[in-house]
């Protein structure tokens, strides 16, 4: 059976960047079924263009980026953003997530309770720890 991985937006720009720890994100994602919300494309196209805004990014490489993004969204079951996403109130028991990393986390769960998570995928440690204070799996 497959794994059931959530990948939220740092992660995905962890690989898609070959950042530090790409290459064990990128294992695990290897064949697994992959989620997510759809502000992955959003932030993941901010961050870009603002890294190629920033001079860390050359035209060229902002262009392949943005390819590769359209092209990986096909290996992703997105969800919307949506009004209920938005009302619950659901919350990290400790932590006080930002706004997009809430929706992320509720979006998440939203999955996880269709059929268990195999993993919640984060490069950001506040995140995981907020992914944990409400029960996915980390």
């Amino acid at each position: 059976m497959a794994k059931r991985l959530y990948v939220d937006s740092s992660a995905y720009l962890c690989v898609l960047l070959g950042e530090s720890g790409h290459g064990a994100i990128e294992a695990e994602i290897s064949g697994a079924e992959l989620y997510s919300s759809v502000l992955l494309v959003l932030e993941t196209t901010r961050n870009l263009i603002r890294l190629s805004r920033e001079g860390v990014l050359t035209s060229a490489e902002l262009q392949d980026a943005l390819a590769r993004l359209q092209t990986d969204l096909n290996g992703f079951q997105l969800r919307d953003l949506t009004l209920d996403l938005c009302t619950g109130r659901t919350m990290p028991v400790v932590s006080t997530p930002r706004s997009l990393d809430l929706a992320h986390l509720r979006t998440a769960l939203w999955f996880h309770g269709k059929r268990p998570l195999t993993r919640f995928l984060t490069t950001d440690e506040p995140q995981r720890r907020a992914a944990g204070e409400l029960g996915l799996p980390i």
